[in-house]
């Protein structure tokens, strides 16, 4: 797998077959390891080991529903009064990070109403978060560590 833009970690991996898969400790199962994956279980480890963020306070794959249609969001951090704080779409390190990528986590958002959004191809990350007084998103100079809400 390709070297990211994270800090490195001692993953877990197994090997079935041809196929490899890796740990994921927010659902303690292995997953089939994707460029994709690789990325969320960087972000996931970066989030909680370097950033403080609580694992009890975290989900991956949440589903959501929008337009009658069901979506999966790739991470899910709450606050501790159980509300969506930040919602993370990840892609795989050849993804582009485009206006795309920003209408789905966006769309993903119109259910979840997280403060604070990131996307992450593990390569480039961005983050904003939402200004209630401007009704705005503003973008971040990095992702935020976690703070007791």
């Amino acid at each position: 797998m390709k070297k990211l833009n994270l800090p490195e970690f001692s993953y877990k991996l197994k090997k079935q077959g041809e196929r490899f898969y890796i740990y994921d400790p927010i659902r303690r199962k292995y997953l089939l390891l994707s460029p994709e994956e690789w990325v969320r279980q960087h972000l996931l480890n970066y989030l909680i080991e370097h950033l403080g963020y609580p694992r009890g306070l975290i989900t991956t794959e949440t589903g959501l529903k929008y337009n009658g249609m069901q979506r999966r969001s790739d991470l899910l951090v709450h606050s501790r009064q159980g509300h969506p704080y930040l919602l993370a779409e990840c892609k795989a390190p050849e993804v582009p990070l485009t206006n795309e990528v920003f209408r789905q986590i966006s769309t993903y958002n119109q259910t979840l109403r997280a403060e604070v959004l990131l996307v992450s191809n593990g390569l480039q990350h961005f983050c904003c978060k939402l200004n209630p007084e401007l009704n705005k998103w503003q973008f971040l100079p990095e992702i935020p560590a976690w703070k007791v809400y």
